[in-house]
């Protein structure tokens, strides 16, 4: 049982994390060791005080040595839900693992990608966000899998171990082979529809007619993450010290809101550790 449970690697999760530990808080920082796309493809940083004209390469760099110098782990795993447990937060892990934690601080990053036509409608019914929860309702079915990133294979293997067939779709230029059980498809997805039992994904090109529909982005939309998360159109609602609606639950970074200013995540990152530490020092006054 952690204290703060962090959710993202770029400067939001990052300063919220260094902060939880000169607060000597325990907590877990979940995330992608490579840490954010935002981060190490920068071409040149110009407004980050006291890292002037700096590369993106070097911006990760000098990030992650910041955390080696102060011992802060990353924990590779992208988190598919969050469920509120009544006293603590119990987070679900793309790789069979649960995380607990008294707090969370969310800080993924806003999803840029519009969903699917039929996305939002099909969702429980017939498309899934997370291969670790709903893979054994299609055992010897066929699905199609969606992924942006190499980073989702380990769970494309997972969902092949238990389908009949895998019809791969990858949303990046990739050097994937296909193979008995995995059938990778270089179209683009435009719309999922119903179809009695079956779902149909239409792409660019053709249409594909399977069990269930995986999409497997490096986040899920905050309304599926979190169950009853009050949200402002595509950013998380807070107050001015990253408090959300829920109790012990606290975002930071782009995903609430503009402007997507690396600067300005950090400085959100620390007031939701403070806040978070505010938090668990009421929850030991009150026990």
């Amino acid at each position: 049982m952690y204290d703060v449970a962090i959710i993202g690697t770029g400067p939001a999760g990052l300063e919220a994390a260094l902060t939880l530990k000169i607060r000597n808080k325990s907590f877990i920082l979940i995330g992608s060791k490579k840490l954010s796309e935002k981060v190490y493809k920068a071409h040149e940083v110009k407004n980050y005080l006291g890292l002037p004209n700096i590369m993106g390469d070097d911006f990760m760099n000098t990030f992650l040595k910041h955390m080696d110098t102060m011992g802060i782990e990353i924990t590779e795993d992208r988190i598919a839900q969050v469920y509120d447990m009544g006293d603590y937060y119990a987070l679900q892990g793309s790789k069979e693992e649960m995380y607990e934690a008294k707090s969370v601080i969310i800080a993924t990053g806003v999803a840029m990608s519009k969903p699917y036509a039929g996305e939002n409608e099909l969702l429980g019914n017939g498309v899934s966000y997370c291969a670790t929860c709903d893979a054994q309702l299609y055992k010897n079915k066929e699905i199609v899998a969606i992924i942006d990133s190499m980073d989702e294979l380990d769970e494309v293997h997972f969902l092949a171990e238990v389908a009949s067939n895998v019809k791969l779709i990858p949303l990046f230029d990739n050097n994937l082979n296909s193979n008995d059980k995995i059938t990778v498809i270089n179209e683009k997805p435009t719309e999922i529809i119903k179809n009695d039992k079956k779902r149909i994904v239409k792409t660019d090109n053709n249409e594909y007619n399977v069990d269930g529909v995986f999409i497997l982005r490096k986040s899920v939309p905050m309304s599926y993450l979190i169950y009853g998360i009050e949200m402002d159109g595509n950013h998380i609602k807070t107050d001015r010290l990253m408090k959300t609606n829920l109790r012990g639950v606290f975002a930071c970074g782009d995903i609430v809101g503009k402007p997507y200013q690396y600067i300005k995540a950090a400085g959100e990152g620390n007031v939701a550790a403070l806040s978070a530490v505010s938090f668990l020092d009421e929850l030991r006054r009150n026990n």
